[in-house]
């Protein structure tokens, strides 16, 4: 590692699994302290401990993105651990099936509350601190969803679009303050949350699911949690300091054709 991120202070949201927790570990690896925030205490603290194990430094931390006061509790809680905080990935997400006719009125607000009202909780408790900090980064994750559509993924797709919109909107007005606001969308990533969706798809059979799902990407496979939280890294660090309102695709080609 070549330390990229020495003497940073980032806080991970939805960093108890999946993608969150690789970039937890990849962000640590690179010297900076990690906040780990899951709405599963026991997923933040396993996270903290792996990265404990490697030699990094991590705090778990347990609140709903959801909620305005567990999430400025959240962000005080590390500030006052670590002294600053100069980045924030956005990456706590649920994945709600149904088409418009097929899904709830709860599943549309439980998918927004987490996909988009908790990004604006977040970043809203994270800008004062960055501000302290000089500037800093907000990497938002979005998804491929937000931007072609997605069969049976109604509430998911309308919410990623709209923190892709939101992504630019911040980029605008965090400027003047040093902040950085990007986001990538991701196309379809080994995780658990992603294995439910395809084991769905081939109604009940992962393998069909996995098969169909494949077919859409040029690449040639899925996306692993590696490929994204790297580019995350990249969005937190110096390296990507032109960057901002930027949307970025990390999605074997799925959405070129």
């Amino acid at each position: 590692m070549t330390g990229r991120l020495t003497g940073k202070v980032a806080l991970i949201t939805g960093a108890g699994s999946g993608i969150g927790r690789v970039a937890a570990e990849l962000f640590a690896a690179e010297g900076a302290a990690v906040g780990v925030l899951d709405v599963h205490g026991d997923s933040a603290e396993q996270t903290a401990a792996h990265v404990a194990a490697r030699g990094g430094r991590a705090s778990a931390i347990t609140a709903d993105v959801t909620a305005a006061a567990e999430v400025d509790g959240a962000l005080h809680r590390l500030v006052a651990e670590y002294g600053r905080l100069d980045v924030l990935v956005n990456n706590a997400a649920i994945d709600l099936q149904g088409s418009i006719t097929t899904g709830t009125e709860d599943d549309w607000d439980r998918c927004f509350a987490v996909n988009v009202k908790g990004v604006f909780l977040c970043s809203r408790a994270a800008v004062p601190h960055l501000t302290a900090a000089g500037g800093g980064s907000i990497v938002n994750h979005a998804s491929v969803a937000g931007l072609v559509g997605v069969r049976n993924l109604a509430a998911y797709c309308a919410s990623k679009g709209a923190v892709i919109s939101l992504t630019r909107a911040m980029a605008l007005d965090l400027a003047p303050a040093g902040i950085r606001v990007n986001a990538i969308c991701p196309g379809a990533v080994l995780t658990g949350m992603m294995e439910d969706l395809m084991r769905a798809r081939g109604g009940g059979d992962l393998a069909a699911g996995m098969a169909e799902t494949l077919a859409k990407y040029p690449i040639g496979r899925l996306g692993r949690p590696e490929d994204i939280a790297s580019l995350a890294l990249h969005l937190a660090g110096d390296a990507a300091s032109f960057m901002t309102g930027s949307i970025i695709t990390a999605d074997g080609g799925m959405s070129a054709q």
